[in-house]
């Protein structure tokens, strides 16, 4: 299989950047990848953009885009190497959870053509992705997190109201919200895939984090979940709280992850914080850490580019509020990109 490419439209006062290395960034077409791909080339840098689906639009807003196979393709990290080949690239960031483990085994012909890559271990990856496998080792570490079940003879030990959800998942998919017990339990005998977990009262937050090849924790932001839609945050608040950070920290050290992660819980009425889980890569609430002044993706790049730099900690400002809205890219029967008609429409004007 082969891949597609379109190139993007640079911004007329920006630097094209031809003659220096590329970053490519995969999973582009979800909110992590996007926001990965606008904080790049914001700041001057040549970026690859490749998703699996030909309408993803962070193929258009970076600098080249590309269509690959899906990372369990045999054919994925050729494509990959192809690409960085062809255009310069010596650096990857991969956004998308489920193609970790593939990355990781194709280190080291990427390595072999100059893309340097900063990849947690397969074990953290499959702990985080394996909602199960992650509530065990949580309850084993000591750090607070709902108690679950996968099985409806474990319900005695999980107490209602409960959280139906895929045992393996993203966003919202399969999540249900369930108040009888015999529900919970009909749901647990028809699909081994499910896992119970005691619903949680308090605020919702996420945090973003980024920790260190040696386990050094970078910086944890945290911010409130104000409004979600299909399990995107589209409002959020930055806020300062020692007891997530603590509970975070904890968390990420007991699935031993470094690099970027996105950790979700609840703050309970009286403090108490609780994880529920974590996804081992940056999260599609990106821009709101990023506008609050943790620059989270220039770390990692130089942590992928400069294995043995000290990287700094990064601080952020707590209050700053996100609200999200939608915005277009446009492309003409080519693939190539089409410009924004309503700012053609002004222009004009």
């Amino acid at each position: 299989m082969t891949s597609t490419l379109h190139p993007a439209p640079t911004p007329p006062s920006e630097d094209t950047g031809a003659g220096r290395a590329a970053v490519l960034v995969t999973g582009a077409g979800g909110p992590a990848g996007v926001a990965v791909v606008r904080r790049l080339v914001a700041l001057g840098h040549r970026v690859v953009g490749v998703d699996a689906d030909w309408s993803a639009a962070g193929c258009a807003l970076a600098t080249v885009g590309a269509v690959v196979p899906r990372a369990d393709h045999v054919r994925f990290v050729d494509a990959l190497v192809s690409l960085a080949t062809a255009h310069g690239v010596d650096a990857l960031i991969g956004t998308v959870a489920e193609e970790l483990p593939a990355l990781a085994a194709g280190a080291s012909p990427l390595a072999a053509a100059g893309v340097a890559t900063w990849l947690p271990s397969v074990n953290s990856v499959e702990l985080c992705c394996d909602k199960a496998a992650f509530a065990r080792t949580l309850r084993d570490a000591g750090v607070p997190h709902p108690a679950t079940t996968g099985t409806a003879a474990g319900l005695a030990a999980v107490p209602g109201p409960w959280v139906v959800k895929p045992r393996a998942g993203r966003g919202s998919r399969g999540v249900r919200l369930l108040d009888s017990r015999s529900a919970v339990a009909e749901a647990l005998n028809e699909d081994a895939a499910l896992i119970a977990q005691t619903r949680l009262p308090g605020r919702e937050f996420t945090a973003d984090a980024l920790v260190g090849r040696d386990g050094g924790l970078l910086t944890v932001v945290p911010r409130w979940r104000d409004d979600t839609k299909a399990g995107i945050s589209v409002k959020g608040t930055t806020f300062d709280s020692p007891a997530v950070t603590d509970v975070v920290a904890a968390a990420l050290e007991a699935v031993r992850l470094t690099g970027p992660a996105n950790v979700q819980g609840f703050v309970a009425d009286d403090g108490r914080a609780t994880v529920v889980e974590i996804n081992p890569r940056f999260s599609g609430g990106l821009p709101l850490t990023l506008a609050a002044g943790a620059d989270v993706v220039s770390a990692y790049l130089r942590g992928i580019r400069e294995p043995q730099a000290a990287l700094p900690h990064l601080w952020f400002t707590p209050g700053v509020r996100m609200s999200r809205y939608f915005a277009e890219t446009y492309t003409g029967p080519d693939g190539a990109p089409v410009a924004d008609p309503s700012v053609a429409r002004a222009v004009s004007a």
